[in-house]
């Protein structure tokens, strides 16, 4: 019985004109829309609903304004659906739609689905670099990336209170299976689902002392990605949110957009991929957001890695 990935994350908005463009910019496709809602899709076929604030099938919000509603894990077998279903109904409302989907609610109140996945799996060739003893690339020079294309929706990281804190977190651990990678005690948890190897795919933050959206995060091929993804977004008229850098948990290279459907988005390159061996590790003081983040002597302080203790 394995979750496998995000399956998709839909978000209540308020001008899905706006919202469907900010996602298009940044690089998804538009596979529907009409005045109920927009669908659109990464590279492996994981899907971003927006549908208007006041959609009557929306899971009720648990903050004001735009924001995420639901999020559908994806799950290996229809066997293994079923029988989380079933644990989930011991103790809450669980209803099946015509597509199969199970949805329910988290402890914070945040929509929660269960799927069958059905991932396309890609044939892509990542981006490639040089350096001596290390050639990647042959006759063959860089050039600009005209379109950068999100492969896939890695992580989704949520804002809960602080009070019951515990109980959200224990839900997704012991519930769903998921598994503790990083615990920073003063900030949250960072977890993993069982069938993938990035030392996050979920992130439940109780350092806002909030419900709320925080982000979601696309991988990308390579860094020059990341770059050129921030650049064109900024180009559109989008806000950057925070300037290129490297995580310290996680280590994968970053740059955050503002979304006007709620939080941020973030391109994300070279993220830890771990296995069983690696954690939980416990911190009891909150690392260092990044590792580094871009500097320039326009700056009136130079950013270092003790600055911002805020890991998201």
């Amino acid at each position: 019985m394995s979750i496998e990935r995000i399956e998709s994350v839909t978000y209540g908005v308020e001008d899905l004109d706006e919202a469907t463009r900010f996602f298009q910019d940044f690089g998804l496709t538009l596979q529907e829309q009409t005045p109920q809602r927009s669908v659109l899709t990464t590279q492996v076929e994981q899907r971003i609903i927006l549908r208007p604030l006041d959609d009557p099938t929306l899971p009720p919000p648990v903050e004001n304004g735009p924001g995420i509603r639901e999020v559908v894990w994806g799950v290996d077998s229809q066997e293994s659906v079923d029988a989380l279903v079933a644990d989930l109904r011991t103790d809450r409302e669980v209803v099946v739609d015509d597509e199969g989907t199970a949805h329910t609610l988290d402890e914070t109140g945040f929509g929660l689905g269960l799927a069958v996945t059905h991932p396309r799996h890609l044939d892509y060739d990542p981006r490639k670099y040089n350096s001596s003893g290390r050639v990647e690339r042959w006759n063959q020079p860089q050039t600009e990336i005209a379109d950068v294309r999100p492969i896939r929706v890695c992580h989704v990281a949520l804002n809960i209170p602080k009070e019951g804190k515990d109980e959200a977190i224990d839900f997704y651990l012991k519930r769903l299976n998921f598994r503790a990678t990083d615990i920073v005690e003063p900030m949250g948890v960072f977890m993993q689902v069982e069938g993938d190897d990035d030392q996050h795919n979920f992130l439940l933050c109780h350092r806002p002392d909030r419900a709320g959206t925080n982000h979601t995060s696309y991988e990308v091929s390579g860094f020059d990605d990341v770059i050129e993804g921030g650049n064109h977004m900024i180009e559109k008229g989008w806000r950057e949110a925070r300037r290129l850098g490297r995580h310290t948990v996680g280590s994968n290279v970053f740059r955050f957009i503002h979304c006007p459907a709620g939080g941020r988005v973030e391109y994300a390159a070279d993220m830890d991929r771990v296995d069983d061996s690696y954690g939980p590790n416990v911190h009891e003081q909150t690392p260092p957001h990044h590792i580094w983040v871009l500097a320039t002597n326009n700056d009136p302080k130079a950013p270092n890695t003790s600055e911002g203790t805020a890991l998201v």
